[in-house]
């Protein structure tokens, strides 16, 4: 049912670049510490092969492009085992090619594995500018008790779970919900927003009713 976490599946044109301003990213690392306190991003050497896991990001700007490819800033590959993040973790998707399998990135390290589901929520709707993506087993596995939207049984960080966002948004409740399950991806949930609370809120909210279900089964 899993798929091995941390390894990238797309191509990527990477040009390396200065860090971003610490500035810029401080929301990014306020909501992503939460994550970390949450245990919904991190390392445990006994899950996922011992990779770290989850990853967040935000639109680099509100500009609305026509083709949807919208710039965003997103966590660096395999930071998810760090507690703290510096500017040099972060790295800029200047262009997301999901269906040839394919972004372009600049920065001081190259993009997670899952920046291009990132991408392919982004170009869902140009009034969203965060996207979250965190293991959860609490919601994965209470998924369709909570109502949560699932993808089919495809891997992730690919050009299928990108075409799978994108009939979900179409054919499920996911626009009014803003949250997702992966089920290609073990524990793999995805929640977005048009802002960092949003987003963000979406998840603990989820995380919160998932914790509910598993104390009544107890």
């Amino acid at each position: 049912m899993s798929t091995k976490e941390g390894i990238v599946k797309y191509q990527c044109d990477y040009t390396p670049a200065p860090a971003l301003p610490a500035a810029r990213i401080s929301e990014l690392n306020a909501w992503r510490k939460l994550m970390v306190l949450t245990k919904l991003i991190g390392q445990n050497p006994h899950l996922y092969g011992g990779y770290g896991y989850g990853n967040i990001s935000c639109r680099l700007d509100k500009i609305v492009r026509a083709d949807g490819r919208h710039p965003f800033i997103i966590t660096g590959t395999q930071t998810g085992g760090k507690a703290d993040l510096t500017a040099e973790d972060y790295v800029v998707v200047t262009a997301c090619y999901p269906e040839e399998n394919r972004l372009v990135a600049e920065g001081p390290i190259k993009p997670s594995s899952e920046a291009l589901t990132h991408g392919a929520v982004y170009a869902l709707d140009s009034q969203i500018f965060w996207v979250l993506h965190v293991h959860s087993p609490e919601i994965w596995h209470n998924a369709e008790a909570l109502g949560v939207p699932m993808t089919a049984n495809v891997p992730y960080g690919t050009p299928e779970m990108a075409a799978e966002v994108k009939r979900l948004y179409i054919e499920s409740d996911l626009p009014a919900k803003r949250i997702f399950g992966m089920a290609g991806h073990e524990d793999g949930v995805v929640s977005y927003g048009r802002t960092a609370e949003e987003a963000g809120f979406t998840m603990l909210a989820y995380l919160v009713r998932a914790m509910q279900l598993s104390e009544r089964k107890n």
